[in-house]
């Protein structure tokens, strides 16, 4: 059962188990496809609760998300659905229907069109209100040498979350 949340009450576990992965969904042209994400930043900017993700160009949900104003994450807690994180971070879209060959089940969004992915614990929808392609000249060395050798580089996504609930199953 879905229990609406603040969107900070549970950034602690929030943050704690967005390292161990969670699921960054998007529906677009009556496709759904979902990566993993182990990155993300919950803030409070414009006035509003903002969660902001990473996707690289590469990325097959990147055409989707630049086709939408909006996504879904949803994030298990305790180290539950690492099968399904380590499949959906590692096989694209492209080639797969990720949500079949895991056998996701998919919850109908509460204030949007993309679907949440039940099984996890914290689920945000969120609608897209700023976007910005990183700037390699304004990237640390470091980062570039780690994170960016084949310069294959993120756009950062920050979306109001409209939305945020607790599975309480």
């Amino acid at each position: 059962m879905l229990v609406e949340v603040g969107y900070n009450d549970y950034a602690e576990e929030m943050l704690d188990n967005l390292e161990k992965g969670g699921f960054l969904t998007v529906a677009n042209e009556n496709k759904v496809n979902t990566m993993t994400i182990g990155w993300g930043s919950l803030a409070y900017i414009w006035g509003k609760p903002v969660l902001m993700v990473m996707v690289r160009k590469s990325r097959y949900t990147f055409q989707l998300i630049e086709n939408t104003n909006e996504f879904s994450v949803s994030i298990p807690f305790e180290g539950k659905m690492k099968k399904e994180l380590t499949f959906c971070g590692t096989k694209s879209g492209k080639d797969y229907d990720k949500i079949a060959e895991c056998n996701l089940e998919l919850l109908k969004g509460t204030k949007t069109n993309t679907p949440l992915i039940a099984g996890c614990q914290l689920h945000y929808e969120c609608q897209i209100c700023y976007k910005q392609e990183m700037a390699p000249a304004n990237l640390i060395n470091s980062f570039q040498d780690s994170w960016y050798a084949d310069n294959d580089y993120h756009t950062l996504y920050f979306a109001e979350i409209i939305g945020s609930y607790l599975d309480k199953n």
